[in-house]
């Protein structure tokens, strides 16, 4: 009885955590890092507010950083035509499909009093290079953006 006490317990340990790929993305993501563009899947005039915080202009050249042990971060924007700072937001990555590889990223303000977080699609990430991809809808037809991020 007490053996598979101990096999149920070690089962339900091993259960709970993160995969090993997710875990993989996570070693990954540590670090430093620079949003260096945003592209629209269509051209025009655009005014997205993204994360609820701020535009395209002001977003772009933002530095990221990701604290994975505690699922943490910042970002600082620095343009002096935006508001400037630094905001913390929690994140989380997760496996939506194990054959594939692809990855939903969830990131949620601290600083918001709405209490809104944001799905993205983590496209790519490797030692240099991330891209995250949101797709949402405008005037009834698919719109993407899609963040490149460079690793400092």
């Amino acid at each position: 009885m007490k053996k598979l006490l101990t096999l149920m317990l070690t089962i339900l340990l091993f259960s709970c955590g993160a995969s090993k790929n997710v875990r993989t993305q996570q070693k990954v993501i540590k670090g430093n890092w620079v949003l260096t563009d945003i592209v629209y899947s269509k051209t025009g005039d655009y005014k997205v507010v993204l994360f609820n915080d701020a535009n395209k202009e002001c977003l772009e050249g933002s530095t990221w950083k990701f604290v994975p042990n505690n699922n943490t971060g910042t970002y600082t924007i620095s343009d002096p035509n935006c508001i400037e700072g630094e905001r913390e937001f929690v994140f989380v990555i997760q496996e939506t499909d194990v054959n594939t590889g692809y990855y939903d990223f969830l990131l949620k303000p601290k600083n918001n009093e709405n209490n809104i977080g944001f799905r993205l699609d983590l496209m790519q990430l490797t030692e240099n290079t991330m891209v995250w991809q949101q797709n949402i809808m405008v005037n009834g037809s698919p719109f993407l953006i899609k963040m490149n991020f460079t690793k400092q």
